[in-house]
């Protein structure tokens, strides 16, 4: 072809343009490469640049849509992304970060188990390029994207107030996790600052009985001692709407109802159902922001780690206002 290696070569990692050549000869080389059938090996791109550009992310299933936010981020800067559902299992999310470890990927993007501390704590003392979204722990010096829980289930638990709701159900998973407790705590801060009683109902992290007819979620709705309930996540709030709809319909015209996380459907449901929203678009740059910011760092990981805590967004629908008078906002 009359063409140096070292110009292939960036021509096939995206460092044409950077390097200055011409487009002419960009399009030269890749339509020769198409017709030989030629793939760069990335055994042997890792051996000689020491970097496999491969990023693992190990998330809750909950987070789908993060993960296509992180999905395109990453393949704009030559990464690929694998992607693997933890089930906030400790079991699970060890043999998943010691797999990956061991094959040299990158770095990790984790939201971690509750009981993984130790091995968080191993990757960052190792060096390891790593972030973790929605959690962290107090004791391991890991950088971390965070939304502000105490202030966001602040706000709600406010916000319901404020309409006139007096008796909040507050529907939380049992759990220390960092997100888990910031939500509790938010919660009980508002109640006791107005003298209200508290109304909370804490159920199992991991309860398939969840989904069985009679079970423990419907049997706590169905008390009728609470005018509001707040549910602590996404994953509960769209149970107990399951649950409310056919079981307890009156309910959704009396009492008022938050999420702590939105779902696409509750702009739709009658009455609209008011949620807190992520925002994942920020998460997910902050993310990869920080995570490429030490794959490229040449010189040791920086020991001050960043702590980014973001801001939710209230979409306030028809089912946390007022029920003596509702008019949409």
């Amino acid at each position: 072809m009359g063409v140096s290696v070292a110009t292939i070569s960036f021509i096939l990692n995206d460092k044409a343009e950077e390097k200055g050549i011409s487009s002419k000869l960009i399009e030269k080389v890749k339509k020769y490469c198409d017709e030989v059938g030629y793939r760069p090996n990335p055994l042997a791109q890792t051996l000689r640049t020491g970097k496999s550009q491969v990023i693992v992310v190990i998330l809750e299933n909950i987070y789908s849509r993060l993960a296509r936010i992180i999905e395109e981020i990453a393949y704009q800067k030559g990464y690929q992304v694998i992607f693997c559902s933890n089930n906030n299992r400790d079991d699970k999310t060890k043999k998943l970060i010691n797999l990956f470890k061991d094959r040299k990927v990158d770095g990790f993007i984790i939201a971690p188990s509750p009981n993984l501390e130790s091995e968080i704590k191993k990757l960052a003392e190792d060096q390891f390029p790593l972030v973790l979204v929605d959690r962290y722990f107090e004791g391991v010096e890991a950088n971390h994207v965070i939304t502000d829980n105490t202030l966001t289930a602040e706000t709600v638990t406010e916000k319901l107030v404020q309409q006139g709701f007096k008796k909040i159900l507050f529907i939380v998973p049992e759990s220390t996790q960092s997100q888990i407790s910031g939500r509790l705590k938010g919660y009980k801060n508002v109640i006791a600052k107005h003298s209200l009683q508290e109304h909370i109902e804490i159920l199992p992290f991991e309860d398939k009985s969840l989904r069985e007819e009679n079970n423990i979620l419907k049997e706590i709705i169905s008390k009728n001692d609470y005018d509001a309930i707040f549910f602590a996540t996404g994953y509960y709030a769209r149970l107990g709407l399951e649950i409310i709809k056919s079981n307890f319909p009156e309910y959704l015209e009396d009492k008022g109802i938050y999420s702590y996380d939105d779902e696409i459907l509750f702009k739709l449901f009658t009455p609209s159902i008011s949620a807190v929203y992520q925002p994942l678009e920020l998460i997910g740059q902050k993310l990869m922001e920080i995570l490429l910011k030490e794959i490229d760092s040449k010189e040791e990981l920086p020991k001050l780690k960043e702590k980014v805590v973001l801001e939710c967004e209230f979409r306030d629908r028809e089912s946390s206002l007022n029920k003596v008078s509702i008019t949409p906002q």
